[in-house]
């Protein structure tokens, strides 16, 4: 066989490799691009992860933030119910003191012979005194407790006698042997009292 009758044989082999080279070139392209996805997917896996790691991290510090606030509120409250507290009940101890003095000053008066002309301006004198002693206090709380014709309530009387009585209510407050006080609604002391109770029938239930 001649050389021109084999060239053509010979161009059909290179133009079929130059195809195979271009389907080989092709395949890597792809190849690359594939990889470059796997990686883009991978990433983006990765960002995903690490964001879902900053929001869990955020809504940590958002619930310290609240709770340290919360705390501080409570504190604050605290603090501030303790500072009126002693506002109030500073003069508790104080106060307790005075109330001899005031019990001294109302007893003079009520035992003074209010006839007896002589000595008439001396117990207006203490009674105002008196007056003047008991205004003074009541501007910082103190209140007097002076019950009688009311209900008896333990929390504020002290019962220091019983006695029968067909006029009056069972267990009303009929006489105040001394008066009580409070201070800011604490109670410093007891007004001490004869409360009453039913009268009894005088029905013999013996037999």
């Amino acid at each position: 066989m001649s050389d021109e009758q084999n060239k053509p044989s010979n161009e059909d082999e290179i133009e079929a490799e130059l195809v195979n080279d271009e389907d080989q070139t092709m395949t890597a392209d792809e190849l690359e691009q594939a990889m470059n996805e796997d990686d883009n997917i991978a990433r983006i896996a990765q960002l995903e992860a690490a964001l879902e790691v900053a929001n869990g991290t955020i809504e940590s510090q958002k619930d310290s933030v609240l709770r340290a606030r919360a705390d501080m509120e409570n504190a604050k409250r605290r603090a501030e119910q303790e500072i009126d507290k002693a506002r109030k009940f500073a003069l508790e101890r104080f106060a307790g003191e005075l109330l001899p003095v005031i019990d001294n000053l109302e007893r003079a008066v009520q035992v003074a012979d209010a006839e007896n002309e002589a000595i008439k301006p001396i117990i207006e004198g203490v009674d105002l005194t008196h007056k003047s002693f008991i205004n003074a206090v009541q501007k910082y709380g103190m209140e007097i407790v002076d019950p009688e014709g009311e209900a008896f309530n333990p929390e504020l009387h002290q019962a220091m006698s019983m006695q029968e009585s067909a006029d009056v209510a069972p267990n009303t407050v009929m006489a105040v042997m001394q008066k009580g006080y409070t201070l800011n609604g604490r109670l410093l002391r007891p007004a001490m009292v004869m409360v009453s109770r039913a009268a009894s029938d005088g029905v013999d239930t013996q037999v």
